[in-house]
């Protein structure tokens, strides 16, 4: 870049170009939501058949383009702020150079040299000449840098060296405005869309990519702005949040979705924009893992003709599934499992009822996934319960802890109509995966702890006001949450629901901190927890029903019983359960979503007794 161009650029322009591209974030962004909340899902409670199929395949493909272009307008928008930072940097060194060399006599031609007056000690009775020095750069070797102190050393006007000094400071501003410009110009070319009108895995990829490459180019820009606490501590991520400007919380956010999505203490609003970004990309990214899966793993076939074990003859007209399809559909199965969980989250998404609407407060692919979702606004609601569910819960089996969050929330809004409830499910922690191995170790519980506790004090510190919070915790989520409430005294809890329980890490409810009497606990008489065995390693693995025989009722693995007198909490009524049977070893674990279990967990988290 020119001296001239350097002299005329305007920071300020690009700036304004950013707010445009920030803008047209915000549009499409709102107007892809509309089509989701209002339009697809009007359409879909109201009509049916094929045209309405259409439709809405339709709609989905739009609302894709729309949060895809909300995506790249705000990388854009964060790229230019960027670009206009580095200018304004360079121009600022150009401009102190200027002034520098002109306060002290020196000239600056238009192709940056500088042009310096007679002066020093008289030579043979002429003080020495002025000259020309050719614009430069500051030399990076010892021995370049050497020889230029010694040039500026040997020469008899001392305005030389000056203005070598001027020459190498209008260099360096130039060059450090050609590298910006270098650097950004390929990064800001990237960010558009390819010449087709479907925004595909693909192109979810790209903006992925597009996040790296603003978020590594602009390095300098981020770094000169208010740094993020280096620990998860809600409250000084709240603080730090508020301190940003509108312009910077959207260009943090735009290159670091992951980030701000994971940080406890911030508004919902801004923690759900993060979370959908990563969670397009990471389904996008499985989707094509599946897509080549199924590339690399063809199916086979999946019927053989059967054959009599006893007679070896295969009867006319009858088949089985053969074995190597089982295996094939199992691993399939494997494969698919997060793109389903993705999709069952992306369902929500559709929604008609405001009070209803979803907010993604964490999500993580990686391992058997995390995921965080709140049924309700957790910042302005009366009432926020946070539901933590047990073994053997995943991102590919998400679907149905989410329906639960959504059964809670629906039934406490008809309990108490006269205030709002956010009904969260969260999934922050590695849940254990074995009923008879994980669940038995308590270090899942341990891990979790403190993520829950900053996830619990980042809701009280988002809130807009008093909130009444309800912790749920289900089968060994009741050891989660016990342990957390036991390690937290201070934590902004009301109340506590332990349903199916293990044992919540303590032997009386008072150790919970939050006063005996708002403690609840349930469990089915049929559940199977109830023959829970002990800590692992004082008795060798047997089966469950062999544990039904052996044990009495209400043994637990983690304290004492949260249903017995001992433990001293309340408890409420829950329907027996269904015995072990065709539909599973525990079905009577999974109904406390229904009936007057659900009945009585509604009045609690509104507040009331069952």
């Amino acid at each position: 870049m020119d001296l001239a161009a350097l002299k005329a650029l305007k920071p300020s322009e690009y700036q304004d170009a950013a707010d445009g591209y920030r803008a047209t974030s915000e549009m499409a962004g709102k107007a892809g939501e509309a089509l989701d909340s209002r339009i697809s899902a009007g359409i879909r409670n109201q009509l049916s058949g094929e045209t309405a199929k259409a439709a809405l395949r339709e709609l989905k493909e739009l609302s894709k383009d729309f949060h895809y272009a909300a995506a790249e307008c705000a990388l854009a928008g964060a790229a230019l702020d960027g670009f206009a930072f580095d200018m304004a940097a360079a121009k600022r060194k150009l401009e102190a150079a200027l002034e520098d060399a002109a306060a002290a006599g020196c000239t600056v031609g238009a192709d940056g040299s500088v042009s310096f007056p007679a002066g020093g000690k008289e030579v043979d009775g002429k003080v020495p000449e002025g000259g020309t020095v050719r614009v430069s750069t500051s030399p990076t070797d010892p021995t370049s840098a050497a020889l230029e102190r010694q040039a500026v050393h040997m020469h008899p006007n001392p305005n030389f060296g000056k203005a070598v000094g001027f020459a190498d400071r209008i260099g360096d501003a130039l060059k450090e405005a050609t590298d910006a410009d270098t650097k950004w110009a390929p990064k800001l070319r990237t960010l558009k869309a390819d010449d087709d009108l479907v925004v595909s895995d693909k192109d979810w990829i790209d903006v992925k990519s597009d996040t790296a490459g603003v978020r590594d180019a602009g390095k300098d820009y981020f770094d000169s702005l208010p740094r993020p606490p280096e620990h998860d501590d809600p409250k000084k991520n709240a603080a730090w949040w508020q301190g940003l400007t509108d312009e910077q919380r959207s260009d943090y956010l735009s290159a670091h979705p992951d980030a701000v999505g994971a940080m406890d203490g911030l508004p919902a609003t801004a923690r759900d924009q993060a979370n959908r970004t990563v969670l397009d990309e990471a389904h996008a990214k499985a989707r094509l893992d599946y897509d080549a899966w199924l590339k690399k793993h063809p199916e086979p076939e999946r019927y053989q003709p059967y054959i009599d074990p006893y007679t070896g003859s295969m009867p006319k007209g009858l088949s089985v599934e053969s074995q190597e399809w089982k295996d094939w559909e199992e691993a399939r199965k494997k494969v698919w499992g997060p793109v389903g969980g993705m999709e069952a989250i992306e369902k929500r998404f559709d929604y008609t009822d405001e009070s209803k609407r979803p907010y993604l407060l964490g999500f993580d692919d990686k391992n058997n996934g995390r995921v965080v979702i709140s049924i309700g606004n957790p910042d302005t609601a009366d009432n926020v319960a946070t539901y933590v569910p047990g073994t053997g819960t995943t991102l590919s089996g998400i679907d149905g802890d989410i329906h639960r969050a959504e059964m809670l929330q629906d039934r406490a809004s008809l309990t108490d109509p006269t205030h709002t409830t956010a009904s969260i499910t969260w999934l922050g922690y590695d849940a254990p995966q074995g009923l008879l191995t994980d669940a038995t170790d308590a270090k899942y519980a341990d891990a979790a702890r403190e993520p829950l506790s900053d996830f619990l004090t980042g809701i009280d510190t988002a809130h807009h006001g008093p909130v009444n919070s309800t912790v749920l915790g289900h089968s060994y989520g009741t050891l989660v949450a016990g342990e957390t409430l036991r390690d937290h005294p201070d934590l902004p809890v009301d109340r506590a629901i332990l349903v199916g329980s293990p044992g919540s890490g303590v032997d009386h409810a008072k150790d919970l901190h939050i006063g005996a009497d708002h403690v609840w606990a349930a469990t089915a008489r049929n559940d199977l927890v109830n023959l829970a065995p002990p800590p692992a390693g004082t008795l060798a693995p047997l089966n469950p029903m062999a544990y039904w025989r052996l044990f009495n009722d209400h043994s637990v693995m983690y304290g004492n019983d949260p249903i017995s007198d001992e433990f001293g909490g309340q408890t409420f009524h829950v329907a027996p359960g269904k015995l072990p049977g065709s539909d599973g070893l525990m079905p009577a674990h999974s109904q406390y979503w229904e009936g007057d279990s659900l009945n009585n967990m509604a009045k609690i988290v509104t507040g009331g007794n069952p």
